[in-house]
């Protein structure tokens, strides 16, 4: 089966960034993107930081960490990959600096927020950018097409057979066996699954009738795992197997390519990067906070909609200025040119635009002792 490898991306993002600056009031800083004062070298960080949340981020947190200590030798990270839903559970009840999400806050989480991050409450930041690989074990099955509606056939347990009419029409001269498909499906309550049932529900609207939602629709229950390790090895132990994860994480199994208006696009950064251009800011937000309305039915070739943008959040104010320094170094480490790229070569994830990392940067820089 052919090994899955993200290209780096060499898309930047350009025209998310132009609308987050010009929808928020904050102008870009003007320093050159992964300098300043709050980098990862020569700041004064020091303590620990925990974070919890997604564990799509985890390729990319390794490297963060190892980058960001290594700059910081007083300074330590931990993170826990217990899911998006669990990381912001976390956060909002004080058990975390920050977490991990692959879904931005909620306008009640928001509101949650306040009580233990001031009356500014909490915001979202860019932090990994990656396709969601809707991967396979096939044997001999090195490349296979699929429109939304398929997609959501297959997911929904309508469509059993992997030689179907319905995938054979779009993969003419490929040998499809009549094995069964078992779909995996994330058992905790994940931002990547909200993620995936978003897009079938906007793209697949006439055969997805559920809401998307961090939980998988309980009368659809198949083989089932927890965290992006657990569906990923589930599916690579059980031929026929089908499931949704970060593109990073799939190894050697097979990635499906989309259809996106008349073409079909394979999973790489770049399309990924391409998908996130047509973004709009989420509106009633605060200044600081970065949180993308994602365009899961474009049209636009050579995008890939099934994405994932994946947040850091943080609070406006913590309770003391030790704290507010380390979060700002590791903050802005993470979405500058150096964190960036870490990500980039360890995970395959989309690097942020000059002007989203300025923007993120003036965020994070924000961040306050609380009065």
């Amino acid at each position: 089966m052919k090994v899955n490898r993200i290209g780096q991306a060499a898309a930047v993002l350009s025209v998310a960034a132009l609308a987050l600056t010009a929808c928020g009031s904050d102008n870009a800083t003007g320093e050159a993107a992964g300098t300043g004062g709050s980098s990862s070298s020569g700041s004064n960080a020091t303590g620990t930081l925990t974070g919890i949340g997604a564990s799509s981020q985890k390729a990319a947190m390794d490297a963060w960490k190892s980058g960001f200590e290594s700059a910081n030798s007083n300074a330590k990270v931990q993170y826990s990959p217990d899911g998006s839903g669990a990381g912001r559970k976390a956060f909002l009840a004080g058990g975390a600096q920050f977490a991990g999400s692959d879904a931005y806050l909620a306008d009640d989480e928001v509101e949650s927020s306040k009580k233990v991050c001031g009356p500014d409450g909490a915001f979202d930041i860019p932090a990994y950018i990656s396709p969601i690989a809707v991967a396979y074990n096939l044997e001999g099955v090195d490349d296979l097409k699929l429109d939304a509606d398929t997609i959501a056939k297959i997911f929904k347990l309508e469509i059993t057979k992997w030689n179907d009419p319905a995938i054979a029409q779009q993969n003419e001269g490929v040998d499809l066996p009549a094995t069964d498909i078992t779909v995996v499906h994330r058992n905790d309550e994940s931002g990547t699954t909200e993620n995936f049932t978003q897009y079938l529900a906007v793209a697949a609207k006439d055969v997805w009738t559920y809401e998307e939602s961090g939980d998988w629709p309980s009368d659809l229950q198949s083989e089932n795992a927890k965290g992006t390790s657990g569906v990923v090895s589930t599916t690579s132990s059980t031929p026929g197997a089908i499931t949704y994860a970060d593109a990073s994480a799939v190894g050697k199994l097979g990635t499906v390519s989309v259809k996106v208006g008349d073409e079909y696009t394979k999973l790489s950064a770049d399309a990924a990067a391409k998908a996130v251009e047509t973004a709009e800011p989420v509106s009633g937000r605060s200044d600081q906070d970065m949180a993308l309305k994602l365009k899961r039915d474009t049209t636009e070739s050579g995008a890939y909609p099934i994405i994932l943008v994946s947040y850091h959040i943080y609070c406006s104010t913590y309770k003391d200025q030790e704290t507010v320094d380390l979060v700002k170094a590791w903050g802005n480490y993470v979405v500058g040119a150096e964190g960036q790229q870490a990500a980039a070569d360890s995970a395959g994830s989309a690097p942020l635009s000059d002007s989203m990392m300025e923007k993120a940067k003036k965020a994070i820089d924000s961040i306050t002792v609380a009065s």
